[in-house]
């Protein structure tokens, strides 16, 4: 008991201190506008790639359509934001769009999890598709013109307040009962069934809560670069964020976050060759999957190196 309490105060300590120091370079101007936005982006990317690890590293269902339920979040949370243009609305902007998003997952997920591999890819990928072209098509999110003007009330408070949120929620999930229920269908689903695990609950209850706090990223990206259209989240972006997921390894929520991080280093540091920016990133991302094809991180956290908590290593 003495170590997990000295583990919760340090965790707490650092958690505080990266706060204030990035809260004091932002206030002294030493971290300039453009270098918020590429905060704001790895903030938002965490968010995204650790919801996705979920599904598709923890509980091993192959999903496309992350972006969808990114898009749920965004325009529930612009249009309850534009209305009530105050921080209660854009808190209950980030909440319904974060259930919303939720609920659409469980309807969708309930008929296609029962799917495996290529199949699922496929059926969640038309699902995405599917979700962009009905907002494509309502009155009421403006069609592909989109929503612009989306008042800003996403700064780096709330930015890091999510993202902590995201990671301690999801973390004591995957220790959980269903987080090893979870595992174990990513392991052997005939081998967990016949433990008497009911694998499509499992599976839907992995998803829905994988687009739950998709939403909540998606919401918080509208009130953050305050305009969004339905091109934003096709599935350039849902591969986007898996590139994420497998370069920091399947299974291991550190690994996103150190692949969110380094991957948007990169974009930025390689915004001057403009012309040959897409290139070098995609070689790298070749050479690194070449020589580390089970990511940065494989199956392991941070955390293993100190002993600290539980390990669920995919069995070979």
């Amino acid at each position: 008991m003495k170590v997990l309490n000295k583990r919760n105060i340090l965790t707490l300590i650092i958690i505080v201190a990266i706060y204030a120091l990035v809260q004091v370079l932002i206030t002294t101007k030493v971290i300039s506008s453009f270098y918020e936005i590429t905060i704001a982006t790895i903030c938002i990317n965490i968010i995204l790639a650790v919801s996705l690890n979920l599904v598709t590293g923890f509980t091993g269902q192959f999903s496309l359509g992350h972006a969808g339920f990114m898009s749920i979040g965004a325009y529930a949370g612009a249009l309850v934001n534009m209305s009530m243009k105050s921080t209660t609305g854009f808190l209950i902007g980030i909440i319904l769009g974060a259930i919303v998003a939720a609920i659409v997952g469980i309807i969708i997920g309930i008929p296609t999890l029962r799917l495996k591999g290529d199949y699922l890819a496929i059926a969640t990928l038309g699902m995405a598709e599917i979700i962009r072209v009905v907002f494509l098509n309502m009155e009421i999110t403006n069609g592909a013109a989109g929503l612009n003007g989306i008042p800003r009330f996403t700064n780096w408070l709330w930015l890091y307040v999510f993202t902590v949120l995201t990671l301690i929620l999801i973390s004591n999930f995957v220790k959980s009962s269903q987080g090893r229920a979870c595992i174990s269908i990513r392991e052997d689903e005939i081998a967990a069934e016949s433990m008497g695990i009911n694998t499509t609950r499992y599976k839907v209850m992995a998803f829905a809560l994988g687009a739950f706090f998709a939403g909540i990223a998606g919401a918080l990206y509208s009130s953050y670069f305050y305009f969004i259209n339905p091109t934003m989240f096709g599935f350039q972006k849902s591969i986007d964020i898996l590139v994420i997921v497998v370069f920091g390894g399947l299974g291991s929520m550190t690994g996103s976050v150190i692949a969110a991080v380094l991957l948007a280093v990169i974009t930025t540091l390689l915004q001057s060759l403009s012309s040959l920016r897409m290139i070098i990133y995609a070689l790298l991302l070749i050479v690194i999957m070449l020589f580390r094809p089970q990511g940065l991180l494989g199956t392991k956290e941070i955390t293993d190196m100190f002993k600290f908590g539980k390990k669920y290593e995919r069995v070979e």
